[in-house]
């Protein structure tokens, strides 16, 4: 199948699961995951129709976007991978989102970043609801039942509203992966749950999105509230790194 094709299919899949949910699929927004991609790829899915890509590195991604700026000026540019501390003057100078904000330090050399750079970056907080060692996050496994673990979070969370070059918007989650999305579903409705009890608590912050869900899951998560995917193998195939 052409990469145009599995793109169709992607958003076909999508707009049913958005359905299900009693959701418009327009409320859900397919960040493509480009990882290893180049800049050819992603021009053909931007011509198919996708204008969010996502990357896990910055030093790649500055190839990408680089070569792309002028042919493709309207791409928005997510980075979704580990924030090493060091690149977040990269992450807000050439991002336009940041999914994957998981420590207050992080959180305050980006703002730091935007500052300088005479902007304020969107941001999602990634959470980890699962325990699973090998995924990053705020740590909310016992999450509610250890309120004092909410407590702990809310704490950061409020310095981080208060960081001058941020916008937090949401919240990020990276399930662990399974070839039976259904197990899963719990995770995803608990990061919804951890979003509406932020948004009692804080209400004058933006928290609109919730963004989960990959290609083993995304139709599970679209039905527990997902307003970005990360899709990568279902539109550019398998690939290593």
């Amino acid at each position: 199948m052409s990469l145009a094709g599995r793109i169709a299919e992607v958003q076909a899949r999508i707009e049913a699961a958005a359905l299900r949910a009693g959701r418009p699929p327009t409320d859900v927004l397919v960040v493509a995951v480009s990882k290893t991609v180049g800049p050819d790829a992603i021009a053909t899915a931007y011509q198919a129709g996708l204008r969010h890509f996502g990357e896990n590195r910055v030093e790649e991604a500055q190839t990408k976007i680089a070569a792309l700026r002028t042919a493709l000026p309207d791409i928005t540019w997510h980075m979704i991978g580990h924030i090493q501390s060091r690149k977040a003057p990269a992450m807000a100078g050439w991002f336009d989102w940041v999914h994957s904000v998981e420590r207050l330090k992080v959180a305050r050399r980006l703002s730091e970043a935007a500052q300088a750079a005479g902007r304020r970056l969107p941001v999602l907080l990634e959470v980890n609801v699962s325990g699973e060692a090998t995924k990053d996050g705020f740590d909310l496994a016992h999450w509610p039942g250890e309120p004092q673990q909410f407590a702990a979070f809310c704490a950061e969370v409020e310095a981080i509203l208060a960081l001058p070059g941020l916008s937090v918007k949401g919240l990020m989650t990276m399930a662990p992966f399974t070839e039976e999305p259904e197990t899963v579903r719990p995770l995803f409705r608990r990061v919804r749950q951890l979003r509406d009890a932020l948004r009692e608590r804080y209400p004058a912050a933006d928290w609109a999105h919730l963004s989960m869900g990959m290609t083993a899951d995304f139709e599970v998560a679209i039905e527990e509230g997902a307003t970005m995917v990360r899709i990568g193998t279902a539109i550019f195939g398998p690939r290593q790194g």
